[in-house]
């Protein structure tokens, strides 16, 4: 037993021990911000324990943490190892990257009050639930392993003094060895301790908090006779540990006190076989030893709750530990390798008790930390589980956690953390543990490194952290440096626990909790476009890498629902917004109306699944609201090109949102949960009823036939192309991609029989849209048709050949159907007015050209007469050339959308 001890004891990592167990030691704090409201009218039952200084909050507590039993059982290792020369370096490498973390801990520390859990808490709150929560699961999971560690390793550490021999010899066996060994007793002996821990953090965190100055007197006491004995203990003969025989190597190892031979005996590197696993050591698993004992560095931000100034105890508190315990580790070191043979530091790893002036001083040190070490994670466990619990992030399968007792202590999360950490108890597998729970640790602070690089980046103006001394360039080398650290310990492991992260991390963002934190995401994302916007030059834009940029007028979305969905097909990753115009004045409102109706049309957006925003305006008139968005929606280069308006007639509007026939109107459980009386949630939209909600006109409308057309030549003005919607309201995108799917287009002006030109702007627009909606996904399996409308005696094959041409330039897939239409265009007609007749004989025309309707078509619209006193007739042409034509689009193209060049 005692030839594994120091082994043991020198891969117990001191990094598991910064646990939170130095959490909020108050009693009614945590439960006042509670967010249940019997929670939060709870008193404490016993009077507020005062608030701690400097000393007593933060650098006891980290100093407690960092030194372990790693000060008495790890140091002489990585010296017999390494040398003096490659330890120094080593220390200064693990202290450059630990403190890129410290650096990263203050800053966020002193950026707002923490509450319970921790670091987990830290990153929650600036990665958002995700990330802060699966974080928060490793976090508690890596103090519960790290708490049976500690008792596990306190069990060999008492058995190697007072443990029977497994042999049962008596030969070694001093009148002290009295406590039988073997599996089932070590698992007997960790139960009693974890018991006792148990019951200290039942009663509450404050018995071990008044507690951990006297572990720190014991702790410094001991150091300072390990200090003495270098210099009082005279030159002795250390026998080694009994694995050592004659025919293998010397038994015995010499301290010699200060020699400069010696000294120089130790300060190269001497790599062995490790005696207790008989692995051979290399630079890398010695450095990943030893830092292990170099962590621990969160103890003191975990006690924020208690501090009477965080902000200035936090920073200053947490450098000075860190500092203090460099110093020692570096002064040892040089003491080491001044004094002890380079035999004695590589066989026998707990020779500080053979050379100390009182032998038991060093096992008392071994005790206390191992004991304060396993109390500490426990009580840290606990912690972190009731604020993951708080946060509601996995549902009801943590809500048990959430209980406390009278005085404000988590006990249920206390009883849950105890039967986890019994349950490690049983697997007794300490160095495999003790590498995952190091890399689980690393990881947490790889995650504060990229919280606070996170929330430096996204140049937030309320992340102002008083302590200053730290920028995004030690946020980046901590994660770089504990990543490194991470694969230097294990590469499986550490790959593994990243897979794990994330598989919690999808969990929960399936799981989808609902947080009022604020998320760094969206701060992140916000500086980025505003960035990429500010580099995207209108004036660099070319025809090659046009998209339609749509901004899409709707009246009333209970209405629309279909008309959206299909829009959203033709943008091509362009911009899309829905636009709409509330008639109102602001001089004679209380408040601006349009405020609270953001939340039923992203609700709808996000419901149907489409990429959209959504941009209201309260105007006089439906025409100036239709100028406002025309004029400001977008931003930078990212603005709308095309607009698209619904069609001016007297179809009566249909109520979608309530309709169940249409699929994909169809809502979830919320539509038929809104009539319940027993539901007391919200209805998930709040539109007013179709044609209501705004002061309206003779004839039912919010504007006249004349302002329509108006707002379409506003928008030709501004260089905006146009589109008119008919029939639109009852489009089922699903229904009608259903079996041979056809989209027509008629690339000439059927409103100027005279002119039949195929390659104007307009035209070609036309082409272009139809093709993209060819393009996406849903409509692949659409088949575009291209009408060529031919009068007798003109050239048909040449025509249809130069049209074939143009499609294989601007590679296009369509079949052109040639159509003859003599009998149409004899109609009397000239170049100002077409006839009606001739008008409904080209609707026909349109719907007698096939046996099956298409899915859509799409036609010219010639842009509105330079005379405003023809608007209406202008209407009523449009009205007869589309009257029963099914879903259309009436296209005008104003700039240049296609172009033949590569």
């Amino acid at each position: 037993m005692s030839e594994r001890t120091p082994l043991l004891h020198y891969r117990l990592s001191a990094s598991v021990n910064e646990s939170g167990e130095h959490r909020d030691t108050r009693t009614g704090r945590d439960e006042d911000e509670h967010r249940s409201p019997a929670a939060v009218g709870r008193k404490p039952a016993s009077k507020q324990p005062p608030k701690l200084n400097i000393f007593f909050g933060v650098v006891i507590p980290t100093l407690l943490s960092m030194f372990s039993v790693v000060v008495f059982l790890r140091i002489g290792f990585v010296v017999g190892q390494c040398g003096l020369y490659q330890t120094i370096a080593m220390l200064l490498v693990a202290y450059f990257i630990i403190s890129m973390t410290v650096l990263s801990v203050c800053a966020i520390s002193t950026n707002g009050a923490l509450d319970a859990g921790g670091a987990y808490y830290m990153i929650s709150r600036a990665l958002g639930p995700e990330f802060g929560g699966s974080i928060g699961i490793m976090f508690f999971l890596a103090n519960v392993c790290g708490s049976a560690l500690y008792v596990l390793g306190l069990v060999e550490a008492m058995l190697t003094t007072f443990g029977v021999p497994e042999d049962g010899s008596s030969l070694s066996a001093s009148r002290y060895m009295v406590l039988p060994t073997g599996y089932w007793w070590s698992l007997l002996y960790g139960t009693v301790i974890l018991l006792l821990c148990v019951l200290v953090c039942l009663i509450g965190a404050h018995i071990y908090a008044k507690a951990t100055f006297l572990i720190f007197i014991i702790v410094i006491v001991v150091l300072g006779t390990i200090f003495i004995s270098f210099f009082i203990v005279p030159f002795r003969t250390v026998q080694l540990p009994g694995h050592r025989n004659a025919s293998i190597g010397p038994t015995s190892a010499n301290f010699t006190g200060f020699k400069l031979d010696t000294l120089m005996g130790n300060v190269q590197a001497d790599y062995t076989v490790d005696y207790t696993t008989g692995v051979m050591m290399s630079f890398a698993t010695v450095f990943a030893v030893m830092f292990n004992g170099c962590t621990g560095i969160m103890a003191g931000s975990n006690m924020s709750g208690d501090l009477k100034n965080p902000s200035y105890s936090i920073p200053r508190g947490t450098i000075t530990a860190v500092i203090f315990t460099f110093v020692i580790y570096n002064l040892l070191s040089i003491l080491i390798s001044c004094t002890c043979d380079r035999v004695l530091l590589q066989q026998d790893y707990g020779f500080l008790t053979d050379i100390n002036v009182w032998h038991p001083f060093v096992t008392i040190g071994v005790y206390s930390s191992t004991l304060s070490a396993a109390m500490s994670n426990l009580i840290g466990a606990s912690r972190v589980l009731y604020a993951l619990s708080r946060d509601d992030l996995f549902g009801r399968f943590l809500s048990p956690a959430k209980h406390t007792s009278s005085s404000g202590n988590p006990w249920v999360s206390v009883l849950i953390s105890w039967f986890l950490v019994q349950l490690v108890l049983f697997s007794g597998k300490l160095n495999t543990i003790a590498s995952i729970v190091t890399i689980f640790f690393l990881l947490v602070y790889a995650a504060v490194d990229l919280a606070c690089l996170a929330l430096e980046w996204a140049s937030a103006p309320n992340f102002r952290p008083t302590f200053r001394y730290f920028t995004w360039h030690t946020c980046v080398l901590g994660i770089i440096g504990c990543a490194i650290m991470m694969f230097l310990i294990n590469a499986i492991y550490a790959s593994a626990s990243i897979a794990f992260m994330l598989l919690l991390l999808l969990l929960i963002h399936y799981l989808s909790p609902v947080s009022s934190w604020g998320c760094i995401s969206q701060a992140l994302i916000f500086h980025q476009v505003r960035k990429y916007l500010l580099m995207l030059d209108v004036r660099k834009d070319h025809v090659k890498f046009w998209r339609p940029q749509v901004l899409l007028m709707v009246s009333n979305p209970r209405c629309s629902v279909g008309l959206i969905t299909f829009i959203n097909d033709i943008k091509k990753s362009g911009l899309y917004v829905l636009g709409h115009v509330q008639l109102g004045d602001l001089d004679v409102l209380p408040s601006d109306p349009l405020q609270s109706q953001y939340d039923s049309w992203l609700s709808l957006v996000d419901h149907l699944n489409i990429k959209a925003f959504v941009n209201l305006t309260l105007a006089d008139s439906v025409r100036h609201g239709v100028q406002h968005l025309l004029f400001i929606s977008g931003l930078g280069g990212m603005r709308p090109n095309t607009v698209v308006l619904g069609f001016y007639d007297d179809t009566p509007p249909q109520d979608q949102l309530q309709d169940s026939a249409l699929p994909i109107c169809r809502f979830s459980e919320s539509a038929a949960q809104v009539d319940d009386p027993e539901n007391q949630s919200d209805p998930p939209f709040h539109f007013p009823p179709v044609r209501g909600g705004v002061s309206v006109g003779r004839d039912g409308k919010s504007l006249g036939p004349q302002e329509y057309v108006c707002i379409i030549a506003d928008a030709v003005k501004m260089l905006k192309n146009v589109a008119l919607v008919r029939y639109f309201g009852e489009f089922d995108r699903t229904q009608s991609l259903q079996g041979s799917v056809f989209v027509d287009v008629w690339p000439v002006n059927l409103l100027r029989p005279d002119s039949a030109a195929y390659v104007d702007t307009c035209s070609l627009f036309l082409l272009q849209l139809a093709c993209i909606l060819n393009m996406t996904r849903a409509w692949q399996k659409a088949k575009l048709r291209l009408f060529l409308c031919v009068e007798e005696g003109r050239s048909l094959k040449g025509t249809e050949q130069k049209l074939k041409h143009l499609l294989k330039d601007l590679r296009m897939k369509a079949d052109i159907c040639t159509v003859p239409w003599d009998s149409q265009i004899a109609f009397p007609s000239n170049t100002s007015r077409v006839s009606d007749e001739y008008l409904q004989a080209v609707n026909k025309l349109i719907l007698d050209q096939t046996l099956r309707p298409p899915a859509v078509r799409f036609l010219y619209l010639p842009r509105p007469p330079a005379d405003t006193s023809r608007y209406h007739d202008y209407l009523h042409q449009l009205e007869l050339l589309t009257r029963n034509l099914g879903p259309t689009l009436l296209i005008h193209g104003v700039t240049p959308v296609i172009t033949t060049d590569l």
